[in-house]
């Protein structure tokens, strides 16, 4: 299958753009002419100003046009838009730039944004939730320069949440720089805010976006923390503080997993386990869902990132209703089934597993890396099988590199 780098010039724009952005789009979105669109796509011709117009367009670095650096498997232009914007969002109001008409909203309005961005994110429908906290950001900073001196902690508390919000979106989508510095403002307003429930959230958060970039004893270290920090007295604790204290100790048992530790993830999951007991529910609180379900499902990716197959396949067994759970925690649990599976070799029952949560969840799939992987370890299914799943994520059976999702229809 042909790398990024063996494509000319012309056709990696031709994918960039996609079927959903015809010629005549691009050449308005760049102020360049139709005639000049064309060549660049055939190589004919191809200066400086027309590359650094066509890369803004594309919302793309120009190394990425030359053929130096692979998109993102997924990003179509819609997503980079995304991105941008949320960049744009972030470092503006970090530097004390609002636009002139931006909205002053009340806190109360505020909270019902940053309720309605986490349903987003939850629901699995990223690019939306990216798309509603760019302009959240700008209206909770406007927020917090309107209230008078000594009444700011609640306002620094709504720009903290949506700060963390757009280092969730952004980290997912694989732009570390932008998760790091959002998270890293997220911080700042917590701190600000006087709330040490805000301040230990984000401080769980920084430890995902350490998780994703691969430094794994730093993100231990600071789940560990966040957990710790929040650990309530079980016979006081309200659903809230349960909520909160059972995602950070699983998280910190998903992270000691990552790791091989299995002596301190099987304690975090004890811790994890009694949280979600004792609840007795799924309660949703501070951006997160938690309960006995929760504990459980997220226990069977643990041991299968411990390799303890059999351990992952008793607890699916025991496991016989998600619907509590939300759209992207059920999605995330069929991926661990269907790894768990192919782990024991069950090939066909892996594939359709994970063709069932492809189908039901085509948006939020096309964000993830392990339906790719999977199919690489399911080598012995059905041949049918594994090329309709293959072609639903993009790749191709039996390789380990991918076209972009537009390539296949763009040449």
């Amino acid at each position: 299958m042909p790398q990024w780098a063996d494509y000319s010039t012309g056709e990696r724009i031709k994918i960039l753009r996609g079927r959903e952005v015809r010629q005549s789009d691009l050449a308005e979105m760049t102020g360049l002419s139709i005639v000049t669109i064309q060549k660049a796509e055939q190589d004919k011709a191809l200066t400086l100003p027309t590359l650094l117009a066509i890369a803004k367009g594309l919302s793309v670095d120009t190394s990425v046009i030359l053929g130096q650096q692979a998109p993102r498997r997924a990003q179509a232009q819609g997503d980079r838009m995304m991105i941008r914007d949320l960049s744009r969002a972030v470092h503006d109001t970090a530097a004390g730039i609002l636009p002139a008409d931006v909205e002053v909203m009340s806190l109360d309005e505020l909270q019902a944004v940053t309720d309605r961005c986490w349903e987003l994110y939850w629901r699995g429908r990223y690019i939306e939730a990216g798309s509603v906290v760019a302009p959240f950001i700008t209206a909770a900073a406007a927020r917090l320069h309107d209230q008078p001196d000594g009444e700011q902690a609640p306002a620094w508390g709504a720009l903290s949440d949506a700060y963390r919000i757009a280092g969730y979106v952004a980290n997912l989508m694989g732009a570390r720089d932008l998760a790091y510095s959002a998270i890293g403002h997220a911080q700042n307003a917590a701190e600000r805010s006087a709330d040490d429930m805000r301040v230990a959230l984000v401080g769980s958060g920084r430890s995902w976006v350490y998780l994703r970039d691969a430094r794994l004893p730093e993100a231990l270290a600071l789940a560990e923390k966040s957990a710790a920090d929040i650990e309530p007295r079980f016979s006081r604790a309200t659903p809230e503080q349960m909520t909160a204290y059972g995602s950070h100790v699983n998280f910190a048992a998903v992270v000691a997993s990552r790791m091989g530790d299995k002596e301190r993830a099987a304690d975090f999951l004890s811790q994890s386990h009694a949280a979600g007991a004792r609840m007795g529910r799924e309660v949703r609180a501070h951006g997160t869902l938690f309960g006995p379900v929760s504990a459980t499902t997220q226990a069977v990716g643990i041991n299968v990132a411990l390799g303890q197959t059999g351990k992952a396949l008793a607890l699916i067994d025991s496991i016989h209703d998600v619907s509590a759970l939300t759209e992207a925690a059920r999605n995330r649990y069929a991926m661990d089934k269907a790894m768990a599976q192919a782990d024991a070799r069950m090939w066909d029952a892996s594939l359709d597993t994970l063709e069932t949560a492809l189908r039901a969840a085509p948006s939020w799939a096309r964000h993830q890396t392990l339906p790719g992987v999977i199919v690489q370890k399911v080598g012995r299914a059905s041949t049918a099988r594994l090329r309709r799943v293959s072609e639903l994520i993009g790749v191709s059976p039996g390789t380990q590199g991918f076209l972009p999702a537009t390539a296949k229809t763009a040449l």
